[in-house]
């Protein structure tokens, strides 16, 4: 038995030793953890739900591809390959999407090939905006997001840009 395995019910079990230490219910306190995480699901859902389908249109309608085909010229100019178009877009939106656009680029072109490893990169050096504005915006009960998005979105295409350069960089063709 290795270290690692053993992590999770020693943190458990100090922090159930902590609790009762102090004097804390810790299995109510549990309950009433499990209970609030309950209605924060709850409020979240029909932000994630609207989330979701509208990804999935987004993809089924082919306007995706259409848009990609449209930036290609820019996406060039910029050092991002144009077959990585759909993870850019789909990105920012869906982590499971984009993993699934990545895993068909990874496929398409090998793990080991420049797009390949730009879309492993890309993978890891950006966010799902949305849906993670949606969880904790949704949680916090903020409705007017105000400057997030816009930030939050210029920090994914600094991520993309950034990691086709430092592909290029450290992967010289």
């Amino acid at each position: 038995m290795d270290l690692s395995s053993l992590l999770v019910p020693v943190l458990l079990s100090v922090t159930a030793a902590v609790g009762l230490g102090r004097r804390v219910n810790v299995y109510d306190t549990l309950v009433d953890g499990a209970r609030e995480g309950l209605s924060v699901s709850v409020k979240i859902l029909p932000s994630l739900v609207g989330l979701l389908t509208a990804v999935y249109m987004f993809r089924a309608s082919g306007a995706m591809e259409f848009l990609g085909d449209l930036l290609s010229p820019a996406l060039e100019l910029v050092g991002i390959p144009p077959e990585t178009a759909a993870l850019l877009f789909i990105r920012p939106v869906s982590g499971g999407g984009a993993l699934a656009v990545g895993s068909d680029l990874i496929a398409q072109y090998g793990p080991d090939s420049y797009i390949g490893r730009v879309t492993a990169v890309m993978l890891g050096s950006t966010e799902t905006t949305f849906y993670t504005i949606a969880v904790y915006f949704g949680s916090a009960g903020i409705r007017r997001t105000r400057y997030a998005v816009p930030a939050a979105l210029a920090a994914d295409l600094t991520g993309f840009v950034a990691a086709a350069f430092a592909v290029r960089l450290f992967f010289p063709l």
